[in-house]
Order: C-alpha cells, then sequence, then structure tokens
C-alpha cells in the first residue's frame, strides 16, 4: 500500500492490535492466529496491527516475527490493511521492518527503542533510519524511551515522506497539542494509551479522532459500538458502557504490572477463541480474575 493510502486508510474509524496465539508449550501456533484475524475482519477494524505490544512483540524469536507477519498479510490480504510491529536497536528495527515490508506488510509501527535512554536527535536518528530503509508508510510511537517533540518531528516530516503516521502513548497533553498544532495534517494522529476508551473523546476534542482498542480482540461488537459513540459524540453511549464495563476492567488490568496485555488474553479464552498463555515475564491473569472478567462480558451480551 502506497504510504499515503495507508494515512487516509487509518484517519477513521478504528485500530486494534490482535492478541498473538501461542500454544500449550508457548510455540506460536498460525491455524488460530489465522482463524482469529478471520473472526475478527469483518467487524470493521480501519487496520489491524500484527506483532504489536498486545501481540506480545518484545517476546517474539525473528524467525517467529516473520511467521507472524506471513499469516497476518496473507489472510487478510484486499480486506483489512496489516501494519506490522518492529522496534527495538536500529539495526533490529531496520530487519525486521525490511522483512515485514517483504512479506507486504502495508505499513509499520515503529514501538520505542530498547532499554537505553537517548537524547531527542538520537531518537530522531533512529526514527528516519527506519524509515529511510522501506518504502513502506511508517507510525511513530511516542511512548516509554521514545519522546519525540514537535520540531523533531517537523525534522523528521521533511526527511521521511513516508512517515505518516503519529501515536501517542505518553499522555502529556500539552505536548500533543503542541505536535497537532504544529504539524497540522501531515501526519495521521493515534491515540494509543493503555486502554484508549478512557482517553478517546478527550483526543478526539484535541484532533486526534482514531485510537487502536485492545478490547476488540474479545467484545469487538462493543468496541466498534463505543468508537461510533466517540464519532457521533454519544455522551450517554460512552458514558454507559465506561461505567459497566471499562471502570470494573480496569479495576482487574491494575492488579498486576503487564496485566495490560494478559487480560486481553483472558477475554478472548472466555469467548471461546484461546490464544494460549502470555509468554515470560508476564503471567496470566488468575482464576478469580477470569472469573471477574466473564461477569463482565456476560452482561454486554452476545459479541
Amino acid at each position: 500500500m502506497e504510504p499515503n493510502a495507508l494515512k487516509a486508510a487509518i484517519s477513521a474509524g478504528l485500530l486494534s492490535f490482535p492478541v498473538t496465539d501461542f500454544d500449550s508449550a508457548g510455540n506460536f501456533e498460525p491455524k488460530g492466529y489465522r482463524r482469529r484475524l478471520e473472526w475478527l475482519m469483518p467487524y470493521g477494524a480501519s487496520a489491524l496491527f500484527a506483532a504489536g505490544g498486545t501481540g506480545e512483540f518484545f517476546s517474539l524469536a525473528p524467525d517467529e516475527y516473520g511467521a507472524v507477519i506471513k499469516t497476518a498479510v496473507e489472510t487478510c490480504r484486499g480486506k483489512v490493511p496489516i501494519i506490522a510491529g518492529t522496534g527495538y536497536g536500529t539495526r533490529q528495527a531496520i530487519a525486521y521492518a525490511q522483512e515485514a515490508e517483504r512479506l507486504g506488510a502495508a505499513g509499520l509501527l515503529l514501538l520505542p527503542h530498547y532499554l537505553v535512554a537517548a537524547d531527542p536527535e538520537g531518537i530522531r536518528r533512529h526514527v528516519a533510519a527506519v524509515c529511510r530503509s522501506v518504502r513502506i508508510g511508517v507510525i511513530v510511537y511516542n511512548r516509554g524511551a521514545c519522546r519525540l517533540g514537535a520540531n523533531a518531528l517537523a525534522k523528521l516530516a521533511d526527511e521521511c515522506p513516508n512517515l505518516i503516521g503519529f501515536k501517542d502513548g505518553v499522555g502529556d497533553l500539552e505536548l500533543m497539542v503542541s505536535i497537532r498544532r504544529k504539524m497540522g495534517d501531515r501526519f495521521a494522529y493515534l491515540g494509543g494509551l493503555p486502554t484508549a476508551e478512557f482517553f478517546a473523546a478527550p483526543y478526539k476534542a484535541m484532533g486526534v479522532p482514531v485510537y487502536s482498542s485492545a478490547v476488540f480482540n474479545f467484545i469487538p461488537k462493543t468496541a466498534m459500538e463505543f468508537c461510533r459513540a466517540v464519532a457521533s459524540d454519544d455522551t450517554a453511549t460512552m458514558t454507559r458502557i465506561l461505567d459497566t464495563f471499562f471502570m470494573p476492567y480496569a479495576a482487574i488490568r491494575n492488579r498486576r504490572a503487564g496485566y495490560a496485555v494478559s487480560i486481553i488474553k483472558a477475554g478472548v479464552r472466555l469467548v471461546g477463541h484461546d490464544a494460549g498463555p502470555v509468554r515470560a515475564p508476564l503471567v496470566d491473569c488468575t482464576d478469580e480474575e477470569h472469573d471477574m472478567l466473564k461477569a463482565l462480558i456476560d452482561k454486554l451480551g452476545p459479541q
């Protein structure tokens, strides 16, 4: 997909990160992953992120990464654009980016570089190097160790025509407003804070109308209903779903570090689309927490 076509595709609607299927031994299970994508596609997400954060990108070995992207691209070809996660150090990020492009991914989500704290100029060079290594569109994810400001992004936009998206996982509203005001429509802007539904309405007011939903993995009908409510400023529907589902859901998610992924795998297990366990260093939700989540899902009705 040509970069500007991808930019147009992700500038409206809902995005999501499918979980990655593992078998009981923790190995990638492509048949289950294919069935998962086939189940999710008809619900209408604008694009799906393969091997993203919720997809446990951090745990994938290089050969598994290629298998995940290949399965996603082949399953969704002609139906939903696949955006591949990439990251770590610059050379590793480039290797993953080029592999994703070779396998037919529509674009890339550049996840934060690994561990080291870096000067903004170094981060800018890292992003630029990844962009220059491919022809497909790139979305940079401001989160964790990657924190770019408006001036660095303006320079990157001039250097890298295929840098078409900015995803915010920092939550600094002043920073987000400064970026949006300076860059205008140069980027597609995506909300990327954990459980983005909490922030969807205020981000829309700032000019960031699109976000990625993790719960789309197991309650896709409700996730799309909430997204439509945000788009139409339907406060009553947003408030109802926040109060009845997202607030108690967040209370479970906040019990342990890493549960932002674990609770999604619990959810897909409960709705009959088990993706296997999370990989260490994450831990799965307890039986009690599964029961608590099941009660919330049951209240929503059939998905």
